[in-house]
């Protein structure tokens, strides 16, 4: 049974509409709470269910502002009715209607999550629409209370990955200038586990990684961070290319634990003195150089990710020569496997190239930017995969 109605004196535009779910498998009773509805001048839509399973096949169809839920169900009853409605629909406003001889059934109900309860056979019009509106409003606030916290949290979390996964960069005497950027795979979301540096060692050069840790989420996250510092320790230390990456996979190695979690990463070293930059690639694709002349993808060899055959090794170096002016991008996936617009195919690399060229020449930071920007739009928004974007430039002012 099913009702839409308006009764008692014209209400005001403002007036909300109550979408109610009646739970009650006693006819009589259930029609006496549709003629008090239609006494308490609400707006409402009505929907009765006789049972706790037609009431959840009814909140799978559509949202419902107020559930009023009898306790006792053919298929279900007391408190453990009003636990299975609340699991069913967690953010839907609850009344509980009781009996006359249950006199602790409704606080009963209330500390179990419902936000009111009434009396079968004393509830009046007024009573059950102070009680509706109360209802409705109280859920509706903890709720808001609840995702305001959800999101202070999320962004306390983010503040604290983001500082093990976007550190600042270390330079001292280096006129290389770095900009970096970071998306989460999707809105309201905790960062990923791509991560990136930029280190000036001891012996004047500049040291930078870009690296992505397979999967989402804190597991992912926290191996992300794990590995960017790690490569810090090392560089510091001393350690460079083959070696290096060697002993990041047995750091992967060791703190995956039983996940089957692997990383690709990127590995460079800029010498401004020689115009040379030292590439390794675990799994990783080819940067890209930014000259006057546009945005080429730099040809590189390539060696396999970390954690996908331990003990293999077996990451070549490239030495690419570059100009007096100009600069490097290093990029996670995030950056083309978005859509290329409505044509339903992948971005890719060659698309991006094509997009970098295009966009007006601007500082680095507002052209990353604009490209982010960009690359979102012929995705639609459907910006699923994390995304960290590590660009260098160098030799003062040029076309971006």
């Amino acid at each position: 049974m099913s009702a839409a109605a308006t009764a008692g004196p014209p209400m005001a535009v403002e007036e909300p509409l109550f979408r109610i779910l009646l739970i009650e498998d006693d006819a009589g009773d259930a029609l006496l709470v549709e003629e008090l509805l239609h006494d308490t001048g609400l707006r409402f839509e009505l929907t009765t269910r006789a049972t706790l399973a037609e009431a959840r096949t009814a909140l799978a169809a559509g949202p419902v502002d107020c559930i009023l839920l009898d306790l006792h169900l053919p298929d279900v009853s007391g408190i453990d009715a009003l636990v299975s409605v609340r699991g069913t629909a967690p953010r839907t406003a609850v009344i509980v209607l009781t009996g006359m001889s249950e006199a602790q059934a409704g606080a009963d109900a209330m500390a179990a999550g419902a936000q009111d309860y009434l009396v079968k056979g004393k509830v009046e019009a007024d009573l059950l629409r102070r009680t509706v509106r109360y209802a409705v409003y109280r859920s509706r606030t903890e709720r808001a209370n609840a995702e305001a916290q959800a999101a202070q949290f999320r962004a306390e979390e983010n503040a604290r990955l983001e500082r093990g996964l976007l550190p600042q960069p270390m330079l001292d005497t280096s006129t290389v200038r770095v900009t970096t950027r970071y998306l989460p795979g999707a809105a309201m979301t905790l960062l990923g586990g791509d991560f990136l540096d930029v280190v000036e060692g001891d012996d004047g050069l500049l040291h930078a990684v870009v690296g992505d840790v397979s999967g989402h989420g804190p597991d992912a996250a926290a191996l992300g961070v794990c590995l960017r510092i790690a490569w810090r320790s090392l560089i510091l230390g001393g350690h460079r290319g083959d070696d290096l990456l060697h002993l990041m996979e047995r750091i992967l190695i060791a703190e995956r634990g039983r996940h089957p979690l692997f990383a690709t990463c990127t590995l460079l070293t800029l010498d401004q003195d020689a115009g040379t930059v030292t590439l390794h690639l675990a799994g990783h694709h080819e940067p890209l150089l930014t000259t006057a002349g546009g945005t080429e993808q730099l040809t590189v060899a390539h060696g396999i990710a970390l954690g996908i055959a331990p003990g293999l090794r077996g990451w070549p170096s490239t030495v690419v020569s570059l100009p007096p002016e100009g600069a490097l991008t290093v990029y996670t996936d995030g950056l083309t496997e978005g859509h290329n617009g409505t044509q339903g195919d992948r971005l890719g690399v060659e698309n991006l190239l094509a997009l970098m060229d295009s966009l007006p020449p601007t500082d680095p930071a507002t052209h990353l930017d604009l490209l982010i920007k960009e690359t979102n739009a012929l995705n639609a928004g459907r910006h699923s995969d994390d995304l960290a974007v590590l660009r260098l430039d160098w030799g003062g002012t040029h076309r971006s």
